[in-house]
């Protein structure tokens, strides 16, 4: 029989929270993490991500639809890119048939 894993989901505002529960409780990481039930790593990168937020001026959501944005963009690029090239192939075998 297989097992299958959920994924948690968890808003915003329950990281913000977690990660302010580091900052001020003066416990470690991996305490809070623990009474929390969560992983150290994910409680560690939700710390970060809102400090990287907070270091640009945004919130961690503003943050991650930027990336999201940008991810969206280099797929774009990367496709007009490669219609580009294709359209330069097909000028140069169809100016070469007119000669």
């Amino acid at each position: 029989m297989s097992e299958q894993r959920t994924t948690r989901q968890y808003s915003d505002e329950y990281k913000s929270e977690a990660v302010r529960l580091v900052r001020e409780s003066g416990k470690p990481l991996s305490q809070i993490a623990r009474e929390l039930g969560i992983n150290d790593n994910m409680l560690h990168r939700w710390s970060r991500e809102e400090r990287d937020a907070q270091v640009a001026g945004k919130t961690r959501g503003e943050v991650k639809d930027d990336q999201e944005e940008l991810a969206r963009l280099r797929r774009e690029l990367a496709r007009v890119t490669a219609e580009r090239d294709f359209l330069k192939r097909a000028a140069a075998f169809f100016a070469k048939d007119v000669k």
